[in-house]
């Protein structure tokens, strides 16, 4: 298997040798070359598999540089009850993602029982022990730089803890984020952590590590490396659990499944895409936005129109306050049959602050027969969202998990499964499932005081230069 980046000015590479580097050379993302395809023979096969048998089976085609016993024992040590047994007293850990019926045909998909208590540690944990085996197989260090709205840095940092010939230098906005949150990353002391606090928004830490990756000489001289889903290996790990859900939500392969997913950055509706497009029998991939509705626009309206910083609202569910999806860029090379030009000329569009229409090129009449759908949540949707799921079904949700089931449940057919995939556990979010039910929700075990703990954090202001000097001066420690 061979990757391209999707502006077509890179070399072709293997997924070892991609997995390091996060964005390609010339900006773009990478894809493989085509998608390998399960046939309903395969997929037959795969319904009775535990998900490290499925991780294998989805990863062993897209990772084949990885000998297969290697590969095994990555996903062996990675995907284990342990370790994703953080959540509900009543899950079934032994299946790492379980699917929660809800009533007839409508489930979510539970994927927030690593140990950040969010769906990012379902690929990140992976994430971390790959880099570990590339680092060795190579005789190299990395020094990671990511950017976080609230949940892929806690992820990310839980995940590359003590992982020898790894540094993470991870950007966060100094506001916005809940305390739960930003203590789950400022609390942490290893020596391999450093967080950086941003006197900006979301989109200025994600701009700010765009930019340093397309520094050539910087991003080689120190060796800086990616885990946010502009990571192939981020989203291709995600891809595993959408197989996972259609086999639990489904008795025959004859059946569709419609997906609803609460989305920011567009990765892990781009993993439902991508399972798509390996054969995964999806009815409709539906994309659940908050107040910051730029995909949300986009759907209805074929124009993608990024928002300034300033324009960023502040919202009760901030993991989704992003207006500058940088996964959009696969499923839009994939929209256009890879071509890189076309993609290159839009993104130039987006990079020097504008925007772009499809409709005139007939590109957005093929996504509204591709049946992607979606829709928008306000702080008043996802209060109501909580309160109905809480009173009807007896199940706590996020406000994240919230937009997602709100949206979902507006585009839900008749006869079609719907699966909602949840985004956190609501202790995370404890201010909104107060002012939701007014009960506290319910922590687990050794996090119950975690906003005490002392911080190790620097504050700086969004400036890429000041950043550099800071990864240069701790590059070594």
């Amino acid at each position: 298997m061979r990757y391209i980046s999707t502006r077509g000015q890179a070399p072709k590479q293997s997924f070892l040798q991609i997995l390091l580097g996060g964005l390609a050379p010339d900006g773009g993302l990478y894809l493989p070359e085509t998608y390998p395809q399960f046939s309903a023979m395969e997929l037959a096969f795969m319904r009775d598999m535990d998900y490290r048998q499925l991780a294998f089976a989805v990863l062993s085609r897209l990772a084949d540089d990885i000998e297969p016993d290697d590969l095994k024992a990555l996903i062996d040590q990675t995907y284990t009850t342990e370790t994703y047994c953080h959540g509900r007293k009543d899950s079934d850990f032994s299946q790492i993602t379980p699917v929660r019926e809800l009533e007839e045909g409508l489930f979510i998909l539970e994927l927030s029982n690593g140990p950040t208590l969010a769906f990012k540690d379902m690929a990140m944990q992976l994430l971390g022990n790959l880099f570990e085996y590339a680092l060795d197989q190579a005789g190299q260090d990395i020094n990671i730089l990511g950017a976080t709205s609230g949940d892929t840095g806690s992820a990310a940092e839980y995940a590359m803890r003590g992982k020898h010939n790894v540094r993470v230098f991870m950007l966060s906005p100094e506001h916005g984020m809940t305390r739960f949150q930003q203590a789950q990353m400022y609390s942490l002391q290893d020596a391999n952590i450093f967080n950086i606090a941003v006197r900006g928004v979301f989109d200025d830490c994600q701009d700010i590590v765009k930019s340093v990756s397309n520094d050539l000489d910087f991003k080689a001289k120190y060796r800086i490396g990616a885990v946010n889903s502009i990571n192939w290996a981020r989203v291709a790990a995600q891809v595993i659990y959408y197989f996972k859900a259609y086999f639990a939500a489904t008795t025959g392969n004859e059946q569709k499944v419609s997906f609803s997913v609460p989305s920011g950055n567009f990765g892990n509706v781009c993993a439902g895409h991508i399972a798509r497009m390996m054969g995964l029998p999806v009815h409709k991939l539906i994309v659940a936005t908050n107040e910051n509705d730029v995909l949300d626009e986009f759907f209805r309206s074929g124009v993608y129109r990024p928002r300034t910083a300033a324009q960023t609202l502040h919202t009760s569910s901030p993991s989704m306050d992003i207006s500058k999806a940088s996964n959009f860029e696969r499923f839009i090379a994939d929209l256009t049959g890879r071509d890189a030009a076309q993609v290159g000329e839009l993104w130039q569009a987006v990079d020097a602050g504008g925007s772009f229409d499809l409709k005139p090129s007939g590109l957005f009449a093929q996504i509204q027969a591709y049946a992607i759908e979606s829709g928008s949540s306000s702080h008043a949707d996802r209060m109501r969202t909580i309160r109905m799921a809480w009173e009807k079904y007896g199940v706590m949700i996020d406000t994240h998990t919230a937009d997602g089931l709100k949206v979902g449940l507006e585009h839900r057919e008749a006869g079609i499964p719907l699966v909602c995939l949840e985004t956190a556990l609501p202790a995370k979010f404890e201010d909104s499932i107060r002012e939701a039910l007014g009960v506290q929700p319910e922590r687990p075990a050794g996090l119950e005081n975690l906003e005490t703990l002392p911080h190790r954090v620097e504050t700086m202001n969004a400036d890429m230069t000041a950043i550099q000097a800071y990864i240069a001066g701790h590059a070594n420690d």
